[in-house]
């Protein structure tokens, strides 16, 4: 059995891609991660920096590949990345069955409108996010970004 590794929140991850750059992520609880829009040809430390980009979107990770992803630093998180991190789920059987909830607890029914540009409920491999935050960075669709969204018909 494979061991799911957690990174400690605060610490900043250094994520290598396909094309031999880097992008950086944050762990911001037990199981989520957030990663920002930005990206090195070079490894880069400098926690300021990184900090400083914004948010390209926040998922849970399930981490298998120990030492893949090399933390950097740690630092306390901020205040918006320890708000409560907002998703859908859909129904399978019925579409129009939405509900919106948050990692804080809080749930509500939805119209399938209202959860345009959420996250769908979903644990994400490491190598899916580096897949996405690379097509995210190379300007092109992401496949399983695309099957996640929100079905509207």
């Amino acid at each position: 059995m494979t061991k799911v590794r957690f990174y400690r929140p605060g610490s900043f991850l250094r994520v290598p891609l396909a094309d031999g750059s880097f992008g950086y992520g944050r762990a911001i609880a037990r199981t989520h991660d957030a990663f920002y829009d930005y990206r090195t040809e070079s490894p880069d430390a400098d926690l300021d920096r990184i900090a400083s980009k914004p948010i390209l979107f926040k998922v849970a990770v399930r981490h298998l590949e120990p030492g893949s992803w090399e933390t950097i630093g740690w630092r306390a998180i901020e205040e918006p990345l320890a708000r409560p991190i907002v998703q859908f789920r859909q129904d399978v059987g019925d579409f129009r069955r939405c509900t919106i909830f948050d990692t804080a607890g809080n749930s509500r029914d939805a119209e399938p409108q209202e959860c345009v540009g959420l996250e769908r409920m979903a644990v994400w491999e490491q190598s899916d996010v580096e897949e996405r935050l690379l097509d995210t960075f190379m300007g092109r669709p992401n496949f399983t970004m695309e099957h996640l969204k929100v079905r509207l018909q």
